[in-house]
């Protein structure tokens, strides 16, 4: 039975924002839908 619980997350479709429609880098089961632009998120290097 847990093959089959994988195997339906890794045959979910890629995350999409729903403001502007890019695709999102991240794990398709988690709650997030808008992308990391939308959200005026700055990465410090």
């Amino acid at each position: 039975m847990l093959v089959k619980v994988l195997e339906f997350f890794k045959n979910l479709p890629p995350k999409k924002c729903v403001q502007c429609g890019k695709e999102i880098e991240e794990q398709h089961e988690c709650y997030g839908n808008t992308c990391t632009n939308c959200l005026g998120v700055v990465y410090h290097q």
